[in-house]
């Protein structure tokens, strides 16, 4: 501890579960973000990942209220926010973000992209797996051309209202940030910006990983055209984002505030391992040059030719360090902000526990905790191409094709 700061000011108010909470909601927006590549940009080459970015983002979006609620003093009475909300409030406008994307955009889009398989799979199998996908079809067994076909618009259509809605859900974290004019840390207008795009590079780089690890474990080939361009939009997006940080840092310089002098001195010695070596060095630019010379580019060539086996190793360590250096961008923000005294002459310091409800053990769980629901969810509803349904071809005395197949 150093300089001048108020006793009020000894302890920080935001610990790592805030710092949690960010990062999983980025994972969630990102990985749907993916997954409408291929449902509306019709990039086919991530095709394969699609059905497993939808998981992966439900998967995440069930835990990022979880570090909130654990934060908090009373969490049980989260839930009223609901029954007395406040419009101007920013922090609980969240409960109906939450909410709108969970239940409209994300629940319905993986189950009218899943439905038809869910019948097959219900009249296919035996036992508790048969009345579970029975169950989630929720009664709709239809399966004409006409119900398939609607399926597919449903579908398409709540995933282009799912794109600005994932812009909601995470853009708000950085405005929260963004809006705290007193915080010389936090203000700024390019904040909700800067959260948005890391978001799209964390949640590219966490399906690129699963994808990579899963496909090793089943003993199944890695589809090199999808993890080339999977890299290449994530190389991509790791150079608008750093644009947009390299922007900001500018004009923090250019203003040249009264804050500038203690926000130097926060990053040489509060913030420089975290800041410096893991969110710039090592979460940025390592990557982002691998990625550079390796990746396929525009001219849908990699400027260093090098065997698959060596690309996906590359590739893989790449989006590993991709997300060690978002997660030091949220430490940097959340715990760096809070860092310096209000005064700006004195900084403080954070001391992580290792046990407790704010303790380093409970952060790793909650980020853990994913994981695991993503693995029950790929048990039920697997995302593997192999394993999608294929629709029987029933003729009737005409030769006609029915195409609606009863559930017996």
């Amino acid at each position: 501890m150093q300089g001048y700061i108020y006793p009020n000011e000894f302890e920080l108010h935001w610990s790592i579960l805030v710092v949690v909470y960010p990062y999983v909601t980025g994972l969630v927006a990102g990985a749907f973000i993916l997954a409408s590549l291929e449902r509306v940009f019709n990039v086919k080459e991530v095709q394969p990942t699609y059905r497993l970015a939808l998981l992966t983002a439900l998967a995440f979006l069930l835990v990022a209220p979880l570090p909130l609620l654990a934060h908090l003093g009373h969490p049980l009475r989260s839930y009223e926010i609901f029954l007395t909300p406040n419009r101007q409030s920013a922090m609980a406008m969240f409960g109906f973000v939450y909410a709108w994307y969970l239940m409209v955009v994300l629940l319905l889009e993986i189950w009218f992209d899943y439905r038809k398989d869910l019948v097959l799979w219900a009249r296919q199998e035996k036992g508790l797996t048969r009345w579970i996908h029975y169950a989630l079809t929720l009664g709709a067994t239809d399966l004409s051309p006409r119900a398939l076909s609607f399926d597919e618009r449903m579908g398409r259509w709540i995933t282009i209202i799912g794109i600005p809605s994932a812009f909601l859900l995470h853009g708000y974290v950085g405005f929260i940030f963004g809006s705290v004019k007193a915080n010389p840390w936090w203000s700024s207008v390019l904040m909700p910006v800067v959260f948005l795009f890391s978001a799209i590079v964390s949640g590219i780089a966490l399906v690129l990983i699963i994808y990579m690890v899963s496909a090793m474990l089943r003993w199944k080939p890695v589809d090199m055209k999808c993890v080339d361009k999977l890299a290449a939009f994530l190389f991509y997006a790791m150079v608008v984002d750093f644009s947009l940080e390299m922007l900001d840092f500018i004009h923090r310089l250019y203003e040249s505030e009264e804050s500038i002098e203690i926000l130097s001195q926060m990053i040489e010695s509060r913030l420089f391992i975290s800041l410096i070596v893991l969110q710039v060095a090592l979460g940025t630019l390592l990557p982002m040059i691998t990625l550079g010379l390796t990746a396929p580019a525009l001219s849908k060539r990699s400027a260093v030719k090098l065997p698959d086996e060596l690309k996906r190793l590359i590739y893989l360590g790449s989006a590993i360090l991709v997300q060690i250096g978002i997660f030091s961008i949220r430490w940097n923000v959340v715990i760096g902000g809070q860092l310096f005294s209000k005064s700006l002459r004195g900084l403080t310091v954070y001391k992580l526990e290792l046990f407790g409800v704010e303790g380093l053990l409970a952060a790793a769980a909650l980020l853990i905790l994913p994981f695991v629901i993503l693995w029950v969810l790929v048990k039920i509803l697997p995302p593997w191409p192999e394993a999608e349904a294929k629709l029987p071809r029933a003729e009737d005395d005409s030769g006609a094709v029915t195409g609606a197949v009863p559930l017996r």
